[in-house]
C-alpha cells in the first residue's frame, strides 16, 4: 500500500504548488446563509460582476473562497429562489465577507424550482439534485412525503417493487447504493418492510444522488451514493411544525440556542396502525403490533469566527408482530460529531467521528418451540477532509477515512431448538483520496481524482478453504486483532465538460468503484433479514468500471432542461447463491455462494420544466443488466433481478391559485426478471417444480398513476396550515407483487399461477401546520 500512499502524497504536493504561484492577489472568503432561518446555502454562487467566469460556489457548509488579482471588485452573490446581492470587496478589507440572502418573492401562480449546480458548465455527470419543494409536492403512498420514492422517479433509477423504498441504479443491486445521512451509513433505509423510508422530509435540507459517478471523497459502493443532509435548525427564531395523517403523525421543533451563534432541531414521527388492530374482535390481531417510530436531532454551535461544531443523530425502530407467534424488530441508529475549522481564507477543514448501527431480531413461537434470531452491524468511522481553494481555476479536496466494521451474523437462541452462533466478524476499511476541480479553459472543465481504498479482514471469525463444489476443506482461525487478509484497490475517476455554446455542452467520464460490504439476498425485494457480510478470503471485493457520455442543453433562458446520458458498466466479483442452496439455516455462508461478472448499459433521457404555473419532468431509461457466473444458468449470461428494459416516469405539478396545487405522477416499467418453473415432477406423491434457467422469465409490466391535491388554509398571524389529499394507484391497477405456482385444483397434472397484489386504490389525507 505504501506505493499508493506515495502516489497520493505526490499529487497533494503537486496540486498545492498550483496555489503557490499566486502573486499580487487577494482572497475573498466567507459563509452564505438564509437570512430568515440562518441555514447555510449549499451551492450558492459568488461571481465577479463584469467577469462571470471568475467565481466560486459554497461547499456543504456554506463556505466559499475566491482568489482574485489585486483591485476592487463588485461581486454578485446568487442562489436559486433568492434575491441577488451585490458585494463590494477590495484588498484593504481583511474581514470575512459573510452574506445573508433573502428569499425572492415570485409572481402569483408562478413556481421556480431548479438544481443548485450549473448543468451545462459543471463537469460532474450522473448527478441528480432533489429539490425539497418538489419532494413535498410529489404524491406518494399513504400521503407521506418520501425521499426514496421520489428518487425512483429519476432517470436511471428503478423501483425494487410496489410500495418498497429500495431502488436500483444503472443496473446495480439494491445493496450497491451507499445511503448517507449526515455522512453516517444507513444500512436499511426503510420502515414497515419498505412502505416508508427512514428519512423524514421535514428534517432534510439537501439530497444529492450520484449514479456511479461520485467524487473521490465517496466510496464503498458500486452503483450510487445518496447523500442526505439534515437541516441545521433555525438560529433566528423558534418554530413548531408537524402533520397529522391517517396512519402517521409527526412533530418538528427548531430554534436558536443563541441567536446567530447556534441552533437545534428535533423531529419525531410515529405510525399508529397498531391502535386500529386493538379494535379487532380477533384476539390474535389484538395482541399484534404494526408500527414504527423515528427521531432526528441536530445541534450546532459557533465556537468562534473560524470554528463550528455539529452533533446530529437518527434513531428509528420498527415493530411488527403477529400475536405471540411471530415478531420482527429492526432499526437504525446513527450519530455524527463534526468540527468545521477555517484554517485560513483558502483552506477549510472538516473533521468527523461517525457511528452507524443496524440490527434486527426475529422471534418465532409455535408448538412449544420458541426461537430468536439476532444480527447486528456496527461501524465506527473517523474522517478528516481538507478543501484547498488554490486559485480561481483549481479547487482541491483531499482526505482520509477509517471505518471499523463489526458484524454479528445471525445468532439463533431459544427453547426446544439447538442454539447456534457464529463469531463476530471484524474488519477495517481505510481510504485516502484527492481530487481537483479544474477550470482548464473558458469552455473546458475537468474534475479528476484518485481514491485508494484498503480492506483488512481481522481475526476472530472463521475462514474457510473450499473446493470447487463448495465443500469445506479446512477451517482457519486467527486471533483477535490479527490481520488475516488485506485488499487494496485504486479507484481513479475523471469527468470533463466541454461547453459548445451558452446553452449546451457535452460531457464524458470514467469511474472505478470498489465495494467491500455485501448484502446477500435470495428475494426479489430488500428484506430486513437479508445478511450483510464483509469480504473475506472467498468473498472478493466487488469492482465496477463505468464509462459515461452525455449531452446537456438548456432551453428558453434555462426554464427548461434537456439531457441525454449513456453508460456502460462492467462489474467484477458479482455474488449469487448456488443452485439449491439452503438460505434459511445458520451454517457458514461462503460454501453457498458463487462469483462472476456483470454488465449494465443503457441510455437515460430527461426533460424538465422548472419555471411557471406548471412544472415537472419526464424521464425515460432504456437499459440492460446481466450476470454471468460459472455454475449458474449453464454458464450463460442471465438477466439480473434489477433488469428493467424500459422505465418511464412523468411528474407534473400545477399551481392553480394561491390556495390549490395539483400534482400527479405516472410510472411504467418492464417487469422484473424472475425464475419461474418450466415443469414439475413427483417425489413420493408430492409435486416438485423444475427450474431450468435463472431469471429466465418476466413479471408482468408495471404501471401506476398517483394524484395529490394540496390546499393552503387561511393563514393566521402565528401559524400556517394545509390539507393534503392523495390517491395512490388512481385507476386501481392490480400490479403483481408475488406470483406463486400450485397444482390446478381441477386437474393436478396442470400447474396454476396465482398472482398476489398489494394495493388497488390507497386514498389518504393529512393536515400539516407550522407555528
Amino acid at each position: 500500500m505504501s506505493n499508493y500512499i506515495k502516489t497520493v502524497a505526490a499529487l497533494v504536493i503537486m496540486l498545492f504548488s498550483l496555489g503557490s504561484q499566486a502573486q499580487n492577489k487577494f482572497t475573498v472568503s466567507g459563509t452564505i446563509k438564509d437570512k430568515k432561518t440562518g441555514e447555510v446555502l449549499i451551492g450558492a454562487t459568488v461571481k465577479v460582476a463584469d467577469k462571470p467566469a471568475l467565481g466560486a460556489a459554497t461547499n456543504e457548509y456554506g463556505f466559499y473562497s475566491l482568489t482574485l488579482p489585486t483591485g476592487p471588485y463588485k461581486l454578485l452573490v446568487d442562489y436559486v429562489g433568492y434575491k441577488e446581492q451585490e458585494l463590494e470587496v477590495s484588498p484593504d478589507k481583511k474581514a470575512s465577507y459573510n452574506v445573508s440572502l433573502e428569499t425572492e418573492e415570485t409572481q402569483l401562480n408562478e413556481v421556480k424550482v431548479s438544481g443548485k449546480v450549473n448543468n451545462i458548465t459543471s463537469a460532474q455527470m450522473g448527478m441528480e439534485k432533489l429539490d425539497i419543494k418538489e419532494l413535498n409536492a410529489v404524491p406518494v403512498i399513504f400521503g407521506e412525503r418520501d425521499v426514496l420514492k421520489t428518487i425512483q422517479l429519476l432517470p436511471g433509477v428503478q423501483s425494487v417493487g410496489d410500495g418498497n423504498s429500495g431502488f436500483y441504479v444503472r443496473g446495480g443491486a439494491a445493496d450497491q447504493n451507499l445511503i448517507l445521512l449526515d455522512d453516517a451509513v444507513v444500512y436499511n433505509p426503510s420502515h414497515l418492510l419498505g412502505f416508508f423510508s427512514t428519512f423524514n422530509s421535514d428534517a432534510i435540507k439537501d439530497v444529492t444522488l450520484y449514479k456511479g459517478t461520485a467524487p473521490a471523497q465517496y466510496g464503498g459502493r458500486l452503483s450510487s451514493v445518496l447523500d442526505v443532509k439534515m437541516n441545521d435548525g433555525n438560529d433566528q427564531s423558534y418554530h413548531v411544525s408537524g402533520g397529522i395523517g391517517l396512519i402517521s403523525s409527526k412533530l418538528d421543533v427548531e430554534g436558536p440556542i443563541q441567536k446567530d451563534e447556534g441552533s437545534f432541531l428535533v423531529t419525531a414521527r410515529r405510525t399508529y396502525a397498531d391502535i386500529f388492530l386493538k379494535l379487532s374482535s380477533d384476539t390474535t390481531l389484538k395482541k399484534s403490533s404494526l408500527y414504527f417510530y423515528d427521531l432526528n436531532a441536530k445541534l450546532n454551535y459557533k465556537l468562534g469566527k473560524k470554528d463550528r461544531i455539529y452533533l446530529s443523530g437518527y434513531f428509528g425502530q420498527d415493530d411488527l408482530g403477529l400475536g405471540g407467534l411471530f415478531g420482527l424488530n429492526y432499526g437504525n441508529a446513527t450519530g455524527t460529531l463534526r468540527w468545521n475549522h477555517i484554517i485560513n481564507d483558502k483552506l477549510f477543514s472538516n473533521t468527523s467521528v461517525i457511528y452507524s448501527d443496524y440490527d434486527y431480531n426475529i422471534g418465532i413461537s409455535s408448538g412449544g418451540i420458541s426461537a430468536n434470531i439476532q444480527s447486528i452491524i456496527k461501524d465506527w468511522n473517523v474522517k478528516e477532509e481538507l478543501e484547498y481553494y488554490a486559485n480561481p481555476t483549481n479547487e482541491i479536496r483531499f482526505g482520509l477515512s477509517s471505518i471499523y466494521h463489526t458484524i454479528e451474523p445471525g445468532n439463533i437462541t431459544g427453547s426446544g431448538i439447538t442454539n447456534s452462533s457464529q463469531p463476530d466478524n471484524h474488519s477495517l476499511e481505510n481510504a485516502l483520496y484527492i481530487s481537483d476541480s479544474w477550470k482548464a479553459s473558458p469552455r473546458l472543465n475537468i474534475d479528476y481524482g484518485l481514491r485508494v481504498s484498503a480492506f483488512s479482514v481481522m481475526g476472530g471469525a472463521n475462514l474457510y478453504n473450499l473446493d470447487q463444489a463448495g465443500n469445506i476443506l479446512d477451517t482457519l482461525h486467527y486471533g483477535s486483532g490479527q490481520i488475516e487478509q488485506t485488499y487494496i484497490v485504486p479507484e481513479p475517476r475523471v469527468f470533463a465538460s466541454y461547453t459548445l455554446n451558452d446553452v449546451s455542452s457535452i460531457k464524458m467520464g470514467y469511474t472505478r468503484n470498489a465495494q467491500y460490504m455485501h448484502l446477500i439476498s435470495n428475494s426479489t425485494t430488500t428484506n430486513p433479514t437479508d445478511k450483510w457480510v464483509g469480504s473475506d478470503n472467498n468473498i472478493k471485493p466487488e469492482i465496477a468500471d463505468q464509462g459515461t457520455l452525455g449531452y446537456f442543453r438548456n432551453l428558453k433562458n434555462g426554464d427548461y432542461e434537456l439531457s441525454a446520458e449513456t453508460y456502460f458498466k462492467y462489474m467484477q466479483n458479482q455474488i449469487d447463491y448456488r443452485d439449491g442452496a439452503n438460505v434459511l439455516n445458520n451454517t457458514p455462508l461462503d460454501p453457498k455462494l458463487l462469483y462472476g461478472d456483470g454488465r449494465a448499459y443503457g441510455i437515460e433521457l430527461s426533460f424538465k420544466k422548472k419555471v411557471g404555473k406548471f412544472t415537472g419532468w419526464v424521464s425515460y431509461t432504456l437499459s440492460r443488466s446481466e450476470i454471468q457466473i460459472l455454475g449458474i444458468n449453464s454458464n450463460n449470461w442471465y438477466a439480473s433481478r434489477q433488469d428493467h428494459t424500459h422505465d418511464l416516469s412523468l411528474v407534473g405539478i400545477y399551481q392553480l391559485n394561491k390556495k390549490w396545487t395539483v400534482s400527479a405522477d405516472f410510472v411504467f416499467y418492464t417487469g422484473a426478471a424472475v425464475s419461474f418453473p418450466s415443469g414439475k415432477y413427483e417425489v413420493n406423491g408430492n409435486p416438485v417444480f423444475l427450474y431450468t434457467s435463472r431469471d429466465g422469465y418476466r413479471m408482468p409490466d408495471y404501471n401506476r398513476l398517483d394524484l395529490s391535491f394540496t390546499k393552503k388554509l387561511k393563514p393566521h398571524k402565528k401559524y400556517t396550515s394545509e390539507l393534503v389529499y392523495s390517491l395512490y394507484n388512481a385507476y386501481g391497477r392490480e400490479n403483481p407483487y408475488i406470483i406463486r405456482f400450485q397444482d390446478d385444483p381441477n386437474d393436478a397434472a396442470k400447474t396454476q399461477a396465482v398472482q398476489y397484489s398489494l394495493f388497488r386504490w390507497v386514498p389518504s389525507i393529512s393536515y400539516n401546520f407550522k407555528f
